[in-house]
């Protein structure tokens, strides 16, 4: 049995973290082009995805985007909370 009644559980929130690393793109004058080579991609769609959106990076590429940006993976990736509430 929990004793957990209530907490807020976090949520990634993938449009502003996408939002997030366009931003430190631009603040590192970094290009989409720059991204996906660091990344180690062929092509640059995975990178047009994370901007967008649609998709998260992985946490190996949430290291390298935190290297290049030299900033944390969890001030690369926002989050939402939500109050999960269980009946006693």
């Amino acid at each position: 049995m929990s004793r957990i009644t209530s907490f807020q559980k976090p949520v990634v929130d993938m449009r502003a973290t996408g939002f997030k690393i366009r931003q430190l793109m631009k603040e590192s004058s970094l290009s989409v082009r720059d991204v996906q080579e660091a990344c180690g991609f062929e092509y640059p769609q995975a990178v047009y995805a994370w901007l967008s959106g649609r998709t998260l990076p992985t946490v190996d590429n949430l290291l390298i985007l935190s290297e290049l940006f030299d900033v944390s993976m969890d001030c690369i990736v926002q989050k939402n909370f939500c109050k999960i509430v269980r009946s006693a």
